[in-house]
């Protein structure tokens, strides 16, 4: 049979074309689909690397303001929940996360008790705005400072588990010891920011105390006594007037008696740092006797606002302000303890050299 009669061979050229064409454009279209996505991706690339060289790579005053910044939201956000408690705007939201079954925000008929629940839960998203700036302004700092990076780690992880705790005690009906676990992972989230402060001003501690035994010593049963008149604090305010409008559950306990127990470590915290203070005289710590001070003046301020509460049949102002200053002492008596190991002056803000940059 004639070849050019035959329909197989003149078939075969032609499928061997359509197979080339069609390879030729899968990678065509491979090659601009590569050529879209690099497009697409480039202005985001371009931005992620002008992030990434603005971010801190010394601990410079940008550190020091988000560390501050943290600090005080921490406080404030205690401040904010006490004000929740006090004009018995604990229910305000009456569920979680939203604010009511349809709508995550208050209403006008939920009146001043929303706008005040309301308002303190919105304060969990300035907490996290700052919790991740803070990440991020010591993400480059990470090998040198690798303590400043687990402490606005672990402060970051603190705010969602706090926002879950504060719905649970929605659920719960204000129950009285979850409303005081809540406070207690408050002081503890003061705690590592107050020590987030310390650390970008004086850098890492040394772990062997650098003062006598009997001197920490004090100071560690200090810190103790501000821990027991926390706690006992946070039941006397779960059994008394305060502890929410007249619907909420109290936990039973004597308000009367819990009052005298509450004061009774704070004065023995006071009779310590006296001692404390007069230490750091006579053993020239210069850094600890200011820190000292600086507790000394907190405390006397607290049993002042303590004492006076009690005899004006405890007013909600001066009750709100006697847990902010509870929330200071914890930052105080923090750094008081730190500064027990602490070598170092304080950290030089300092630009990196051309061979640091190339480093990094």
């Amino acid at each position: 049979m004639d070849a050019r009669s035959d329909p197989a061979s003149t078939l075969t050229p032609l499928c061997g074309l359509c197979l080339r064409t069609r390879r030729f454009y899968r990678v065509s279209f491979r090659n601009m689909e590569r050529k879209a996505v690099k497009g697409l991706l480039s202005p985001v690339r371009s931005a992620g690397t002008r992030i990434h060289a603005w971010l801190p790579t010394t601990v410079d005053r940008r550190v020091r303001v988000i560390a501050w910044l943290s600090l005080l939201a921490q406080i404030g956000i205690v401040g904010t929940g006490g004000a929740v408690r006090l004009t018995g705007s604990g229910l305000g939201c009456p569920t979680w996360p939203r604010c009511t079954a349809d709508s995550f925000v208050n209403t006008p008929e939920m009146g001043i008790h929303g706008v005040i629940e309301f308002g303190n839960r919105l304060l969990t998203f300035v907490l996290a705005i700052i919790a991740i700036l803070a990440f991020l302004y010591v993400l480059r700092l990470r090998r040198d400072r690798p303590e400043l990076f687990r402490l606005t780690l672990v402060i970051g992880a603190g705010i969602p588990a706090q926002a879950v705790l504060g719905g649970i005690t929605v659920h719960t009906g204000l129950n009285p010891y979850v409303v005081g676990a809540h406070f207690v992972v408050s002081i503890v989230l003061i705690v590592l920011s107050t020590v987030l402060v310390y650390r970008v001003y004086f850098g890492p501690s040394s772990r062997v105390p650098m003062v006598p035994a009997w001197f920490a010593n004090t100071a560690i049963v200090a810190a103790m006594f501000v821990a027991i008149t926390i706690v006992v604090g946070i039941l006397t305010t779960g059994s008394g007037p305060h502890a929410g409008d007249a619907g909420t559950p109290r936990n039973g306990l004597d308000p009367s008696v819990l009052q005298h127990f509450h004061s009774y470590p704070g004065y023995v915290t006071l009779g310590l740092t006296l001692v404390l203070l007069v230490g750091s005289a006579r053993l020239r710590l210069g850094l600890t006797q200011r820190l000292v001070g600086a507790l000394l003046a907190v405390e006397l301020v607290q049993i002042g606002v303590g004492v006076a509460q009690a005899r004006a049949g405890l007013p909600e102002i001066l009750v709100g302000i006697h847990m902010v200053l509870a929330c200071v002492l914890v930052a105080a008596m923090t750094a008081v303890v730190l500064s027990l190991s602490q070598t170092l002056s304080p950290v030089v803000e300092h630009s990196p050299t051309e061979h640091e940059r190339s480093r990094l």
